[in-house]
């Protein structure tokens, strides 16, 4: 990918994962210090006067509430950057914060910016999923006219995938645990601790369940059939469950992006850089979908093939999101959250993608690997793709 300069990573950071609703870790936390914390933590870690950012780029995808007004600028106030540091806001869904990486190093690679600061934030337990449409029609009648047959929730989408791919309930459940014994595995291993900087006491993410089977989860009822769509849809077996699918969560994560030169000039030590990026558009009614044609347009934009990936971030909001994935791209899956992923982690919507960028940073240092790619899919038929490169 042509560039003006190459865009780093010098560092990564992450909070660990709380339930995202009342009682859970940081259900009295404001969001802005939520945010506030992992933005400090990048100024103590690498040293960097905070003067230098030239901005800090955050995701959020409930802008209403303790999470309106531009969360990022306050953010970054509360984190004690000079008043100089500016800051914006951006709602790519799900994939805002691996958005705001991919604008910080495009800033970076177009000359724009020197040191930027992507970042996310999600406080689920103050800002409910639901808060933003609040009843309201966010579509409009053209929309509407476009897709007489109505388009349908995340967990509809999820239930039409798993059903197109046939995937089983035993599989996506066997899935599921998978991803929690990765996880709590990790956490076991000291593999989450030098990325990971608390706000409370919570000391891991709350929501793996080390005890987490495939009969358990068996047991689960699917979250999502009723009347309506069991009319709608009468073909589907109704495979979805709490357990199959991402929790909500509170989190934020955030990562340090430098041009070369200026990384050089102050002292900071590059991580990894930005390889190549891709976004795409793709069918809003099965929705979760697009990370199939952003994997394979983010490949070929950096010339690699899913041999060369020596770790993918896939993000698990929903099962067999990643499962047809799987199926379609023909990744390896020891080698596809080998962490553990959202549905045991966490799924902090707009902090989930620089989430997902600092566990894919460790884990291709843990490993020795060089490329890892990552991809996140996004409400509307949208999905971010990103390749990094040790260095």
């Amino acid at each position: 990918m042509p560039s003006h300069s190459q865009a780093v990573i010098v560092d990564a950071v992450r909070t660990p994962l709380a339930q995202g609703k009342p009682g859970g870790a940081y259900s009295r936390v404001h969001p802005v210090d939520l945010h506030s914390t992992v933005l400090a933590a990048l100024v103590e870690r690498t040293g960097i006067d905070p003067a230098v950012v030239d901005d800090v780029i955050s995701g959020a995808v409930g802008q209403i509430g303790e999470q309106s007004g531009n969360t990022a600028r306050w953010a970054a106030l509360a984190a004690g950057f000079p008043e100089s540091v500016p800051g914006v806001t951006v709602d790519r869904q799900c994939g805002s914060s691996q958005q705001a990486l991919h604008f910080a190093a495009q800033g970076v690679m177009a000359g724009a910016y020197d040191v930027v600061i992507a970042s996310g934030v999600e406080s689920m337990s103050h800002v409910p999923i639901t808060s933003q449409a609040a009843g309201r029609d966010f579509l409009g009648p053209r929309v509407a006219a476009r897709y007489p047959g109505g388009l349908v929730p995340q967990g509809i989408s999820a239930e039409l995938i798993a059903q197109r791919w046939g995937l089983s309930r035993a599989r996506l459940d066997e899935f599921s645990a998978e991803s929690h014994r990765r996880a709590a595995l990790a956490w076991k291993n000291g593999l989450f601790d030098s990325q990971v900087v608390r706000v409370t006491d919570l000391a891991t993410d709350e929501t793996i369940r080390p005890g987490t089977s495939v009969e358990v989860l068996s047991g689960l009822r699917p979250a999502f059939r009723d009347d309506y769509w069991v009319e709608r849809f009468p073909e589907l077996d109704w495979r979805i469950t709490a357990g199959n699918s991402s929790p909500v969560n509170d989190g934020a994560a955030a990562v340090l992006v430098a041009s070369e030169e200026a990384a050089a000039r102050l002292g900071l030590v590059p991580r990894a850089r930005v390889h190549s990026f891709a976004v795409v558009g793709d069918d809003p009614l099965l929705m979760l979908t697009g990370i199939i044609p952003a994997t394979r347009k983010v490949l070929a934009r950096a010339g690699l093939s899913v041999r060369d990936i020596d770790v993918f971030e896939v993000n698990e909001a929903f099962a067999p999101v990643v499962l047809a994935w799987q199926a379609e791209i023909g990744a390896d899956l020891a080698k596809v959250n080998p962490h553990g992923g959202a549905i045991a982690i966490g799924h902090p919507l707009g902090g989930s993608g620089a989430r997902l960028t600092t566990t894919l940073l460790n884990a291709l240092e843990q490993t020795g690997g060089r490329y890892g790619l990552q991809v996140m899919c996004e409400a509307g038929g949208l999905a971010n793709a990103t390749v990094i490169e040790r260095v």
